[in-house]
């Protein structure tokens, strides 16, 4: 079994799955970050099904893009507990996640980043990346697509409706990526990619504000 965790946005996830199933999953919303109901939650989730920590095989959480704040909080929960029990980590993209839910062999995955841009990537049927996580603005990030027949996925494509020819098909995905994540975590942690919870890292995609405005 594996817990996981999206705490990477304001509509955050957490999610009970055994191998590809998912048992459970609950949609959070806190939009003043998760950091001070995560673990009431995840109690409760795991005393619903009548299992503890301990007996998780893995632990998975959202690795980014996404808020840094947000992004921090679940993978230090999972690191935490994954140190804890002696348990292994795997570090998941939301990018990827999203492309979970798509059918084609070509998946034009999108996130809104704010400031006029979005993360996109392109992922093909085995959720393999073809095109690199990227964040810049929506109609240069069309021009990069493929020429190869692809749709989009994304959770809300609303504010790109407009500026995409209407015979590619649009795939909306849940909010809720947690047990998304957690079944790409199986496939990790059956391969031996899962990683020593020291190990997980953060995926950004775009660097931090600090970064961004830091003058000499």
């Amino acid at each position: 079994m594996i817990l996981s965790i999206d705490t990477t946005s304001e509509f955050g996830s957490i999610a009970l799955t055994e191998e590809n199933r998912t048992v459970e999953e609950v949609l959070l919303h806190s939009p003043d970050g998760f950091g001070h109901i995560l673990y009431s939650h995840l109690e409760r989730l795991l005393e619903r099904h009548g299992v503890t920590v301990q007996q998780m095989d893995c632990f998975a959480a959202a690795s980014g893009p996404g808020s840094f704040t947000g992004v921090r909080v679940g993978l230090t929960a999972v690191k935490g507990l994954a140190e804890a029990t002696g348990k292994r980590v795997v570090a998941v993209s939301n990018l990827q996640a999203l492309a979970s839910f798509g059918t084609a062999p070509l998946r034009a995955v999108v996130m809104d980043a704010r400031r006029g841009e979005v993360y996109g990537a392109v992922y093909d049927e085995q959720l393999r990346a073809v095109a690199s996580e990227t964040v810049m603005k929506f109609p240069e990030w069309v021009k990069s697509l493929p020429a190869s027949e692809f749709e989009f996925i994304s959770s809300d494509f609303s504010p790109f409706q407009n500026s995409v020819d209407v015979k590619i098909p649009i795939v909306t995905a849940p909010r809720a990526l947690a047990a998304a994540i957690g079944k790409i975590a199986w496939r990790e942690f059956q391969a031996g990619t899962a990683t020593d919870p020291l190990e997980a890292d953060a995926n950004y995609v775009r660097r931090s504000d600090a970064e961004l405005f830091w003058k000499e």
